[in-house]
């Protein structure tokens, strides 16, 4: 029996590939599973094509993985369109629709010939149970629970939610399509099926949301007091949900009119003593710019999400990349520093968007929130938050002494100055996107500009002390690396543990601080290693060189960095580790050292 199956699953849009992907993560989530589902689309406003992964384990699931173990496609030709997100491997069971004829001759030339390739009447099970070929995908649920040992309880319960008020015997249609998929899989075994093992003990119940919803959640739950954004993907579902519930907690969601105006409201309502968020993606962030660098001038909290993409330019709007960490650090007129985190999973989304506003409020700094598309889209049981492990931080505001008279730019010893909000007597200050003294009035002296350019730069150096956050895991004295951050991190962690199930001696960093550059955290990490990887998402390998800018980085430490729609695997990350490995070892037998 297997602990860990990976399912895939193509077609055209309106096949309802996603839905069945959904229906099938929330059965075996509610059997006791711990998954994760991965969607994709084209670029195409309406209509194209569409597939899902899921990955089903009896423990913890960090990634979508790598190889299929069970392939479905509804036709080749959409199959073949999602080429590295759907492989195939010698080991897999592809299936596929019997109308859509036997596999072309071009499967060949796409990697490893699967071991078992069977053709199924989907279309024609629909319609002679259901009445209808828009129960395709409820077929394809039915097979993988009578080949895989997808429990049915669970598929019944999802068609129950989905379908139960919809009237028109739309349930007991699907209802008569799930058994038929179960009985044609029954009636026709196939010779390498490996039925999933049963799972643990559940410990409780599970949460099933993506990185958007427990992004808006994070927000909700840091006091968020109101939302200006611009309708783009990925990012759309986080206005949203906060349209959804913001108005619940006394906070206001605006529509704007662009990027712009969005970042502009936001700005604006933080102005007015309000916590403030915006949320965009790659194009959008782009547009941002000129209002981000006058929060920092202005020094005013607000929390910027960047869900990204493909790029550059419009790029590809539906799929992940981690490319817009320069854009993040360095898209701004003169000397700026803003803090830019990443969440590395579903789960930490929320944790790292309640950071996100606590860096923002105490600081009194912009705050870019760097999440991906795979992050923010994909599904996953997550175990429930305990909230009561979270402080919230509010803005200091001016007391007493502090305005009589009132410097809103006073140079502090720790560089964070007491801000107050139009009606508060006695805080009136002027605030603008010029340079300014102590009391915000304008100048152009080329030593008040070095003063407040120290201000502004000099009170984010506490921040790069949190170890909290940043992850190091393995033995500290360990010669090999491997760091990686936002989606990827959940690839290298997989790695890791792989690598040292294999003896070798390997250690791990995912920052959640990406900028700025913690160098004393880097420096510790780095003092004992030989060789190692950098693992992300962009063509150019960014987190890789922004560390070398700022950090003695050893020379065998390398990029392994690709394009988006591109992923990882944990295999070929692991092997990379063990060539590493290999070629220190070679050299320590050479030179007559001991290897590690």
């Amino acid at each position: 029996m297997a602990n860990d199956l990976i399912i895939g699953m193509a077609g055209s849009g309106g096949d309802g590939v996603v839905s069945a992907g959904e229906s099938l993560l929330a059965a075996v989530s509610s059997a006791g599973y711990h998954a994760l589902m991965t969607k994709s689309f084209g670029s195409q406003i309406r209509g194209g094509e569409s597939s899902c992964r899921v990955r089903v384990r009896t423990d913890r699931v960090q990634n979508p993985g790598g190889e299929l173990d069970v392939a479905f496609a509804l036709n080749w030709d959409d199959f073949f369109k999602f080429g590295a997100e759907l492989p195939l491997a010698e080991h897999t069971v592809l299936l596929h629709e019997e109308e859509a004829g036997p596999p072309p001759a071009t499967l060949a030339q796409r990697g490893p010939i699967p071991r078992e390739i069977v053709s199924v009447p989907v279309t024609r099970l629909a319609k002679e149970s259901a009445g209808t070929e828009k129960a395709k995908t409820t077929i394809v649920l039915g097979l993988l629970s009578g080949w895989f040992g997808i429990p049915a309880a669970g598929i019944e319960k999802g068609l129950a939610k989905k379908f139960g008020s919809k009237g028109e015997g739309l349930l007991e249609a699907n209802q008569r399509a799930l058994a038929a998929g179960i009985e044609f899989a029954r009636t026709h075994p196939l010779r390498h099926a490996e039925p999933l093992s049963p799972p643990a003990a559940p410990k409780g119940t599970k949460l099933l949301c993506d990185g958007n919803d427990l992004c808006a959640a994070g927000a909700l739950y840091a006091g968020c007091e109101f939302f200006s954004g611009y309708p783009i993907t990925p990012s759309t579902e986080v206005m949203q949900a906060l349209t959804r519930d913001l108005w619940k907690y006394g906070g206001t969601v605006l529509q704007a009119e662009d990027e712009i105006a969005g970042i502009g409201a936001a700005l604006g309502a933080s102005f007015a003593g309000r916590k403030s968020m915006t949320a965009t993606s790659g194009p959008g962030l782009a547009l941002k710019t000129e209002i981000l660098g006058l929060a920092t001038i202005a020094e005013l909290p607000l929390v910027v999400l960047d869900v990204q993409r493909g790029g550059p330019s419009t790029g590809i709007p539906t799929k992940p990349e981690q490319s817009d960490l320069f854009q993040a650090c360095f898209s701004a007129h003169g000397d700026v520093l803003r803090p830019v985190l990443a969440p590395t999973t579903v789960a930490d989304t929320f944790r790292i968007t309640i950071e996100a506003f606590n860096i923002a409020e105490h600081y009194q700094t912009p705050v870019l929130l760097l999440s991906d598309q795979e992050i923010a889209q994909r599904k996953e049981t997550v175990d429930p938050i305990d909230t009561r492990a979270f402080t919230i931080e509010t803005r200091r505001r001016p007391s007493g002494a502090e305005l009589e008279p009132y410097l809103r730019f006073r140079l502090t010893p720790d560089g964070i100055s007491p801000i107050s909000h139009p009606g508060m007597k006695g805080g009136n200050y002027q605030g603008a996107g010029i340079e300014h003294n102590e009391k915000g009035e304008p100048t152009a002296s080329g030593a008040w500009h070095a003063k407040m350019n120290a201000k502004r730069f000099d009170k984010l150096d506490p921040l790069k002390k949190r170890r909290d956050l940043f992850e190091v895991q393995g033995d500290p004295t360990a010669p090999i690396a491997l760091i990686s951050w936002g989606s990827s991190a959940g690839v290298a962690r997989e790695a890791f543990e792989l690598a040292t199930n294999r003896g070798l001696a390997v250690k791990l960093l995912v920052p959640y601080l990406l900028y700025p550059i913690a160098e004393e955290v880097y420096a510790e990490f780095f003092a004992s290693v030989e060789a190692g990887l950098v693992l992300e998402l962009s063509h150019q390998g960014q987190l890789y060189r922004i560390l070398r800018m700022h950090v003695d980085v050893p020379k065998g430490v390398v990029p392994f960095a690709r394009s988006g729609a591109n992923p990882f695997r944990p295999s070929e990350v692991l092997a990379r580790l063990e060539s590493l490995a290999k070629a220190k070892d070679t050299a320590c037998a050479a030179s007559g050292r001991k290897g590690a």
